[in-house]
């Protein structure tokens, strides 16, 4: 009931976006954490693969190994479908016997993109070429991909959830954006990052360097 596509790219930045059918996706199978890597568990979902896989990251493991870690201490697996993108080294795409529908994975130098329930195998390969084509900041070019997978055919049925993250040096993951429930929701995804990205940076500066923050511009501030 899910694609997705988790990323890096040459400036450090991790990101990932996820599209589903169901509703909230993003807060089960986003997975982030600056420096160390990104991890998409979707299908039939366990969020707490995340944390264990990125734990297995940081400790110094291939996205491999740390898979193994994981099927080691887990008998669901053959419902589940998981990749994993460490922060730098290869990535591992996992999908279990029992995925459901029509799935695929790619894994490319510098992302790895999954899905089940497709419309067709060829909606993970629109959204590898999408994302190795496009331009710009890591945000811009993560949507792109999954405006190429909907494009393509994107899930069987109607998509209704989507969330896109990116982190990077801050300490935190600095764009968090989620539409959980909407008939357009990659269109309402859109319109929020265009709103989200002037202001990124300066939220950044306000967590890390308040004294020099920019003003917020609203009403009441002094």
């Amino acid at each position: 009931m899910t694609f997705s596509i988790i990323a890096r790219d040459e400036t450090g930045a991790l990101g990932q976006a996820v599209a589903s059918s169901s509703p909230a996706v993003a807060a089960r199978c986003m997975h982030l954490r600056g420096n160390v890597g990104a991890v998409a568990s979707q299908n039939i979902t366990d969020p707490r693969f995340g944390s264990f896989l990125l734990d297995r990251l940081a400790d110094g493991f291939s996205a491999s190994d740390a898979f193994r870690q994981l099927a080691a201490l887990d008998n669901t697996l053959s419902y589940r479908q998981i990749t994993i993108l460490p922060f730098s080294g290869s990535g591992y795409a996992y999908s279990g016997k029992n995925t459901l529908g029509i799935h695929h994975q790619i894994i490319s130098d510098d992302c790895v993109v999954a899905g089940n329930m497709l419309a067709g195998e060829d909606v993970i390969l629109a959204m590898l070429e999408a994302f190795e084509k496009a331009p710009g900041e890591l945000e811009y070019r993560l949507l792109k991909a999954m405006k190429a997978g909907q494009y393509a055919g994107g899930e069987a049925g109607p998509i209704h959830s989507v969330g896109l993250g990116v982190v990077r040096k801050a300490g935190w993951v600095e764009t968090d954006l989620r539409v959980d429930w909407s008939e357009v929701p990659l269109e309402d995804l859109e319109s929020l990052l265009n709103v989200w990205m002037p202001q990124r940076d300066d939220y950044v500066i306000r967590g890390v360097k308040p004294h020099v923050a920019p003003a917020y511009g609203v009403p009441g501030e002094k």
